[in-house]
């Protein structure tokens, strides 16, 4: 099956999420994961009408996005170190990733020396997952707080990858849990933020996410197929 109809199949089914939830399909946006996939996949993908796609890797990101150029909209969804924040404001129109006070602090150094603002969510380890980046849930209010004071960034929501269950419904909880927590930001009226956008829900569990309010979903094998091993 090519691109086209995988890129069918996945907006036939962000649709039919949407609509169990009450919800309309416009109200997500599907993001590409691009993470070892070609320029030509990636070309098969925007001609099937994907128009974001999202890197984990600026190094990897960045000769496909020489090629490719700002046709289309580029989200980092990986980890960032902060020595590749300044390659990031190159490159990037969202960084779906900012784990830390420390990685917001240099961004917001770099966005004041390019002139530029970056929008921004935060990425949320609900699980504590010792593999995985992102703030504790107990962190999340207080790092909104802080970079609601930084010009330079835009903070549009949060982010967050659960543990990986074999049933998606597994993943739900998790989901509800982001959920709450951007309610629960939205609630100390922080002014300044949007939090309008919850990313979450990857190719294995994508619809529960879409249930459960995500507005941004990271497709990759469906869309692409499977990655190499």
């Amino acid at each position: 099956m090519g691109i086209r109809e995988n890129a069918r199949l996945v907006r036939e089914r962000i649709w039919r999420a949407a609509e169990r939830a009450n919800r309309s399909p416009q109200e997500v946006l599907l993001v590409g994961a691009t993470k070892t996939v070609g320029i030509d996949r990636i070309r098969e993908a925007m001609e099937a009408g994907v128009q974001v796609f999202g890197e984990n890797r600026v190094q990897e990101a960045a000769p496909k996005i020489a090629q490719i150029g700002n046709d289309v909209e580029w989200h980092f969804i990986g980890h960032l170190q902060r020595n590749k924040v300044k390659d990031a404001f190159r490159l990037f129109q969202m960084v779906e990733s900012v784990d830390s006070l420390p990685l917001a602090l240099e961004m917001e150094k770099r966005g004041a020396l390019l002139g530029r603002r970056m929008k921004v969510l935060i990425e949320v380890n609900l699980g504590g997952e010792e593999t995985k980046s992102g703030a504790s849930p107990e962190e999340v209010l207080e790092l909104a707080r802080r970079m609601a004071d930084m010009p330079h960034l835009s903070l549009e929501g949060l982010m967050s990858i659960p543990p990986f269950f074999s049933d998606p419904e597994g993943s739900r909880p998790y989901f509800r849990a982001l959920r709450r927590l951007r309610d629960e930001v939205l609630s100390a009226d922080i002014p300044g933020i949007s939090m309008r956008e919850l990313s979450m829900g990857m190719t294995s569990d994508f619809e529960v996410a879409i249930e459960e309010g995500a507005t941004i979903v990271r497709i990759g094998t469906a869309l692409f197929g499977p990655r190499p091993s």
